[in-house]
């Protein structure tokens, strides 16, 4: 921008590279300021936010800052040094060749660019009502954007849950693993590097029941279909398993960010908060999935943990025990032994650490009547059999007891369905949440939690922003009226993000907003280009018109070239792939479409904001009101 003046400078006024390169930083120091301050207000309150939404704001803010402080430093500083010693004297326009043939249309191009501006300041009311229509449109489309937190990486990875029916055998477990990993080797093996499977564990606890399993993916660059991501892989797995009468399998595809969870979609607690009992929540639990089950915009709704399973319950008769000799702590020892575990010692063999631990053979602890099997010493050493004072029944229990800040609880898990955001699967599943009883609550937690605290912190983001901006433009015009002229152009540039986020079929997530963040002050930067020459002819005499109209041709080429040199380096965001590509996109996208709209709107409509705003409120020139008398000093004179 600073070479593209000096050049200007140069061929308009022929003067020699040393003087253009004052007279060009005298015009264009101001929009300099202006344009570096104005993207510190954008991005340094980002900086401020908490949590893992802050974490992702601080590396952009402080990134941008930056480099913006560095880029405008040697702007000021080397650019003006390196053009006074290296450009040559003369006109350097090209008349032939390729090059003139670009500069002649680029004449006719500003030309008809400045009729256009001219007409629609000759017709300001027409103007404006363009601008509202457009300032709707682009609220109308921000509200049909859909909400979301990140976006779904490829991480190369799949993690997979096996729950079947309570006290399954771990052979049957075993069984349905080997099932699954044949399958998936079987169809999807041109996409599949490896499968890992496990039996006795999975994300909801630990059991016999339970399984789990993790699918390795070929390295991207052998993945490049649209079909062939891990969502669309983990996706085919589980519809071909979601009716198996078998057990629970759930194909997930891990979350942007691991540290927040192992899945994507929306994670809550269900709570006790009025302390009804196990049955009352899980009740209510139930009653949470049957309703998720018949919405359109959730799928993959699960509790988190384990089913209530049969327990034999052990009855100590403590008074028979005390009349036989036998106390309450022989008798845990005994129980602990036969049916569980006790640690004993360790010892060491082949260097490595062994532990020894006594447990009852298995055919001595499957059934109940096994009890009979079973004696314990009393005081007078005599051998006196369990069932003597201990009796049992079958009752159902459950497996594990969840808590969640101190209160039992529910883990509840789910997905939105294709064609839906995260955004969208938190608000249905607050709809069901709503005919919860009295008594029953919940929270958000992991990505859940994350994503409403980010949400409700954006309009904050944005109006501090606006304010700051705000307030830089008015110290550096001198004048409230005249950053209203600037400020005017963010829907300009809002409209193209929105737009071509939505025909893409992306979210509103973190991303999106950093690339929103960024068309907004690059949008205003080119406001700023032209605002700040049309004020300077404005000051020097000219007519709000004349002064708007040379600015506007003065500086078209500059916005063209750093706008198109901008959206060309940042194209390749948009259209991604690989590793990490989702989150590249979401930024591409919003900042390719942004640029675009405040572009090719921002260089018509700027120039009908600046007339408009300084007719408006009677913008004086500085000269003017230095000149004119003060009240008090009227007064003295009259005296």
């Amino acid at each position: 921008m600073v070479v593209e003046n000096v050049e200007r400078v140069m061929t308009e006024k022929n003067l020699s590279p040393v003087e253009a390169s004052r007279v060009s930083m005298d015009e264009i120091s101001g929009a300099l300021v202006g344009i570096v301050l104005v993207l510190s207000a954008v991005f340094l309150p980002m900086a401020a936010f908490s949590g893992s939404v802050g974490v992702i704001y601080r590396q952009f803010s402080v990134t941008i800052v930056a480099a913006m402080w560095l880029s405008v430093l040697v702007a000021m500083v080397l650019t003006p040094a390196l053009c006074a010693t290296m450009l040559k004297p003369g006109t350097h326009e090209k008349t032939k060749g390729p090059a003139g043939w670009f500069n002649r249309y680029f004449h006719k191009l500003t030309n008809g660019y400045l009729r256009g501006v001219q007409f629609l300041i000759s017709r300001m009311a027409l103007s404006l009502i363009g601008f509202a229509l457009i300032t709707g449109l682009a609220v109308f489309l921000f509200m049909k954007l859909p909400s979301g937190f990140l976006p779904d990486e490829d991480q190369g990875l799949i993690f997979g849950q096996v729950t079947m029916p309570p006290n399954t055998p771990m052979e049957q477990t075993a069984a349905m693993n080997h099932e699954i990993a044949d399958y998936i080797l079987k169809t999807e093996g041109n996409l599949v590097e490896s499968v890992y499977s496990m039996n006795g564990f999975n994300f909801a606890g630990q059991g016999q029941n339970s399984g789990a399993f993790f699918i390795r993916l070929k390295d991207w660059k052998l993945r490049t279909g649209a079909g062939q991501t891990s969502a669309a892989i983990a996706n085919r797995i589980m519809m071909h398993f979601w009716f198996n009468p078998k057990a629970q399998i759930f194909a997930i595809n891990p979350p942007a960010v691991l540290e927040l969870g192992n899945a994507t979609g929306f994670d809550l607690e269900l709570e006790d908060r009025g302390h009804l009992g196990h049955q009352k929540l899980l009740d209510a639990r139930n009653m949470v999935l049957g309703l998720a089950a018949q919405d359109k915009r959730l799928m993959a709704v699960r509790p988190n943990g384990m089913e209530d399973a049969s327990q034999y319950h052990l009855d100590i008769d403590r008074e028979k025990a005390n009349a036989l000799g036998i106390t309450i702590d022989d008798i845990n020892s005994t129980i602990e032994g036969a049916l569980g575990s006790i640690y004993v010692n360790q010892f060491t063999r082949n260097d490595r650490v062994k532990q020894v631990y006594i447990q009852g053979v298995p055919e001595a602890r499957m059934l109940p009547d096994d009890l009979n099997k079973w004696y314990i010493r009393n005081a007078l050493n005599t051998l006196t059999p369990l069932n003597a004072f201990i009796s049992g029944h079958w009752i159902v229990g459950p497996q594990k007891v969840e808590n969640y800040n101190g209160l039992n609880a529910f883990e509840i898990l789910g997905q939105p369905a294709a064609g839906y955001s995260s955004g969208d699967s938190i608000a249905a599943i607050q709809d069901i949440l709503k005919k919860l009883p009295t008594g029953i609550g919940y929270e958000w937690t992991g990505l859940s939690f994350e994503q409403i605290a980010s949400g409700s912190s954006t309009g904050p983001l944005y109006a501090l922003a606006a304010v700051v901006i705000l307030l830089c433009l008015a110290a550096l015009y001198e004048s409230w009226a005249i950053p209203l002229a600037v400020i005017l152009v963010v829907p300009l540039g809002v409209l193209g993000a929105i737009a071509a986020t939505l025909l893409r079929g992306m979210d509103n997530d973190v991303y999106f907003q950093v690339g929103l963040l960024t068309t907004v002050g690059l949008a205003v930067k080119n406001a700023i280009l032209i605002v700040e020459f049309a004020k300077a002819g404005f000051e020097q005499g000219h007519t709000l018109e004349k002064a708007v109209l040379t600015a506007a041709r003065e500086r078209l080429r500059p916005i063209l070239m750093t706008s198109i040199a901008f959206v060309v380096g940042v194209f390749p965001l948009a259209i991604a792939s690989g590793a990490g590509s989702a989150s590249r996109i979401a930024i591409g996208t919003a900042v390719v479409g942004g640029m675009g709209t405040a572009t090719l709107l921002a260089v018509y409509f700027v120039p009908v904001f600046f007339v408009g705003v300084l007719r408006l409120f009677r913008v004086r020139r500085i000269s003017e009101r230095q000149e004119q008398p003060s009240p008090a000093s009227n007064a003295i004179g009259s005296e």
